[in-house]
């Protein structure tokens, strides 16, 4: 488990990564009250939170983006799973650095987070959501910035203004759509498939029959709760394979694409640019020189 801890005016950002080859429970405490934005880049975490002598379990996954109020009366506890790496953006600020913001920023966590800015307990679930594409976008820049020094603070500090920029633009436009905890389950279950089978994806109807929702209902549900189509799910997932396996392994750029599910080395390499900035080869010739 790496941690990286960056105040950035009133914030503290804690920039976590893991790759541990079995389970394990990472535990933190917060000093004094405070509100808390979690943004999950990759993996499968099961925070045990205690406080009153309660205990409360939340699941977060790949997509999720999360806010809550704490305090320093309240335990957490985050159980880590091996097979899935996880990479996630942790953003706090004191409830009584809030009064030094703008005008214009107090008023928009007055409005859209009154139940964490005015707690009544030491913690406070606030609104949760699975990040847009531009949010997954600022979250991916964050890992892979190569920056260093005070441009990497001035790098950092303009990812995590955009993270909650679109966080709060998200809450404005929440339409507060329900689901039964069974589509939702169903819901879960396809996203599951897909993000195993990206290389070669069932089609909508395959999906379909294997999670047992009609196939319109499924791209509707999907879109809604998801905040993204499914084929556009698939795309951004196998972009997001193919970067891992171009910084961290040794899979050449034609192995990746294919590995991914591209057959054409043009059309992978212009999408993985417009996703990520930069061209494939870019990326493995950096992994390449971090080796030697």
């Amino acid at each position: 488990m790496t941690t990286d801890i960056i105040e950035l005016n009133n914030f503290i950002v804690l920039i976590e990564q893991s790759n541990a080859e079995k389970t394990f429970v990472q535990k933190c405490e917060i000093d004094g009250d405070a509100v808390g934005f979690a943004f999950y880049g990759s993996g499968n975490v099961e925070l045990e939170i205690k406080h009153n002598n309660q205990t409360k379990y939340l699941t977060n996954t790949t997509g999720l983006a999360i806010s809550f109020f704490g305090n320093q009366k309240v335990e957490f506890a985050h159980k880590i799973a091996p097979d899935k790496p996880l990479q996630s953006i942790s953003i706090f600020t004191k409830l009584k650095n809030l009064h030094t913001l703008s005008q214009i920023e107090k008023e928009i966590f007055e409005k859209q987070l009154p139940e964490l800015l005015n707690p009544k307990e030491h913690f406070v679930k606030g609104p949760t959501h699975f990040m847009t594409l531009d949010m997954q976008l600022a979250v991916q820049k964050i890992f892979n910035t190569s920056y260093s020094g005070n441009t990497r603070l001035l790098f950092l500090k303009s990812q995590v203004n955009e993270l909650l920029a679109h966080y709060f633009a998200l809450l404005s436009d929440d339409k507060k759509v329900e689901f039964t905890e069974k589509d939702k389950e169903k819901l879960f279950h396809a996203k599951d498939i897909v993000s195993t089978q990206y290389s070669k994806p069932p089609t909508i109807s395959e999906l379909s029959r294997l999670i047992g929702l009609n196939s319109t209902k499924l791209k509707k549900n999907f879109k809604e709760l998801f905040g993204i189509p499914i084929y556009k799910y698939i795309h951004e997932e196998r972009l997001n394979k193919a970067y891992e396996l171009l910084s961290q392994t040794e899979k050449t750029v034609q192995e990746a694409a294919w590995e991914v599910g591209y057959e054409s080395l043009s059309s992978f390499s212009n999408a993985f640019q417009k996703k990520f900035g930069s061209r494939p080869n870019e990326v493995k010739k950096q992994f390449l020189s971090n080796k030697s």
